[in-house]
Order: structure tokens, then C-alpha cells, then sequence
């Protein structure tokens, strides 16, 4: 089975659709970007894969788990008992725009927690992986820094330790740069980036299109609650075959990297 699977999602809030029937499925190892302009769905989509937003219709299997709903049985939905819920958060790790450290916490302590909290794990076990995921964003030097001493990009990367630290299957990021100063940016996604390369499953809402284009393997944009247009970095950011696709690239691309 594939780590993500949707079908036929459909979300509003009050009256307002937000997601209108998606289909998505993203293969073992396979890093997809979604791209869109705001309001299109791309954040609460990747909300409704953690289990964090609600959603009326549809189905939804990440890493093996069905999130919110489980299969129809004698022709009746039922929800997902969140002590199966918490099982399958385990199995996904999310990094949002906002940091959401602990602030009393050391980059190595907001890293440790949720492995010895959740995962029952020996504090000196927990503290040794901490090491290791924390030389791997680059901040070997900065485990015993506290969040108000890091900059925004080492704020961003402790976030990701630490969602790595419960070895999940998938990474879901939601416009993780977006927050960030621009001279801050570049050192987030090369971790992203050596993520991607070491074949972690990725799910990443972006305006970074230089990172869509270099890391992904595939590309989809997102209007209106909807996919509008997928496939390839190379197709949809340089050749799209949708003009709702054309017209929002042609607002944050250089016009000649975009042909009709």
C-alpha cells in the first residue's frame, strides 16, 4: 500500500467548501510538491492527512492508518477511535510555518520529549538520537541553545528534528519558509532537500518553486479545492497544459521559464 492515500476528500468550514473531492496518492520515497495560491486548500489538505482538521466526506490512509474515517462497514461510516488516531499522528511527522518549540525547552530537550513522553524511550537513548538528528539539520553546536537564542532557520530545523525523532513514515511541511527572513530560507531546504535524497516519503506545500523544481518528483497545483494539474517538476512548472496553471505561474515565475 501506498504511505499516502486519498480519495475523494471533501472539506468546508460552515458553508464554505475548501476541499472538493481530491485524489491524491504518493508513492514509498516519493517527494511531492503542492503548489497554488492561498486559499486553495494545499494547507487544510495536509491538516486532514495528520487527522488535525475534520473532514465530511472521503477517505484517507496514511502510512497504512485511516485517518478520521475508517471503511465503510454495512454501508455506514465510522469514525476512527482516537486511540488509532494517536497511532497513526506516530507514524506522520509535520513541520507547519510557525516554529511551536517549547520555549523553556533546549533545542536538544524540544527534540527528546516526544520520544520519551510518547514513545516511552530511555531519556539517555531519547538524548542520544537527539544528538544525531540535530548534527543532521546542522546544529550539532546548538543542542543546549534555548529557541529565543536561534535564529529562524535553526528554529525551523530543530522543528524538523524533532518531528523526525518519531521516525515517521511520511513528512508532511506546510509553507515551512514562509515565516522566514529570505537569507534564512536556503538553509532549511537543503535539509529538506538531503531528506528527500536519503528517501524519505515527502508531502510539501511551497511557494519555493526552485525547490519544486529541483527536489520534486512530482508537481501538483491546487485551485479552488481542487487539483487542477500534476506531473512532473519539468511538465507543470515549465510547460503546464492548464491555463488557471499558466496564469498563476506566470505571477511567480520569470516569464520565460513558463511556455504555453
Amino acid at each position: 500500500m501506498k504511505p499516502v492515500i486519498v480519495r475523494n476528500l471533501h472539506k468546508s468550514y460552515g458553508s464554505t467548501p475548501v476541499l472538493r473531492g481530491v485524489d491524491m496518492e504518493v508513492a514509498r520515497g516519493e517527494v511531492v510538491c503542492v503548489i497554488g495560491p492561498s486559499g486553495s486548500g494545499k494547507s487544510t489538505l495536509l491538516q486532514c492527512l495528520n487527522g488535525l482538521e475534520p473532514f465530511e466526506h472521503g477517505e484517507v490512509i496514511v502510512a497504512g492508518q485511516h485517518v478520521g474515517w475508517g471503511p465503510e462497514r454495512g454501508g455506514a461510516r465510522r469514525r476512527v477511535p482516537e486511540r488509532e488516531m494517536t497511532l497513526a499522528r506516530r507514524r506522520i511527522g509535520i513541520v507547519f510555518q510557525q516554529f511551536n518549540l517549547f520555549p523553556h525547552m533546549t533545542a536538544l530537550g524540544n527534540v527528546t520529549e516526544a520520544p520519551v513522553q510518547v514513545l516511552r524511550q530511555q531519556r539517555e537513548a531519547a538524548e542520544a538520537g537527539g544528538r544525531e538528528l540535530l548534527a543532521r539539520v546542522g546544529l550539532a553546536h546548538k543542542v543546549d541553545a534555548y529557541p529565543a537564542d536561534l535564529s529562524g532557520g535553526q528554529q525551523q530545523r530543530v522543528a524538523i528534528a524533532r518531528a523526525l525523532a518519531m521516525n515517521p513514515e511520511v513528512m508532511l511541511f506546510d509553507e515551512v519558509t514562509s515565516a522566514l527572513d529570505p537569507e534564512l530560507v536556503g538553509e532549511v531546504l537543503a535539509v529538506m532537500r538531503r531528506l528527500a535524497e536519503d528517501g524519505m516519503t515527502m508531502l510539501v506545500v511551497t511557494h519555493e518553486m526552485g525547490f519544486a523544481r529541483e527536489a520534486a518528483d512530482r508537481v501538483i497545483f491546487m485551485d479552488g479545492g481542487v487539483i487542477v494539474e500534476q506531473g512532473p517538476p519539468e511538465e507543470v512548472l515549465g510547460r503546464p497544459r492548464e491555463e488557471r496553471t499558466r496564469s498563476f505561474l506566470g505571477r511567480v515565475l520569470r516569464p520565460e521559464t513558463v511556455t504555453a
